[in-house]
C-alpha cells in the first residue's frame, strides 16, 4: 500500500487523525493532513482505507500493491 495525500483538497477535519492516528497526523497552524508513513505496515492497512472514505474532501489517495 502507498499512500498520497493532495494537500490542495485537505479541509482539515481531522477524521483521518480519528480513525488512524498512527498514519496521519495535523498541523498545528490549520489543520491540514500530515502524512506519517506513506507505506504503512499491513496491520494499519483497514484503518488506513477508512481514513480514506471518511475523508469528506477526498484527500487521501491510496494505491494497493
Amino acid at each position: 500500500m502507498k499512500i498520497t495525500i493532495d494537500e490542495a483538497k485537505c479541509c482539515g477535519a481531522g477524521q483521518c487523525v480519528l480513525v488512524a492516528p498512527e498514519v496521519f497526523d495535523q498541523r498545528d497552524e490549520d489543520g491540514i493532513v500530515v502524512l506519517l508513513d506513506a507505506a504503512p505496515p499491513a496491520e494499519q492497512y483497514e484503518a488506513s482505507r477508512e481514513a480514506a472514505q471518511v475523508c469528506p474532501a477526498a484527500a487521501i489517495i491510496i494505491e494497493e500493491s
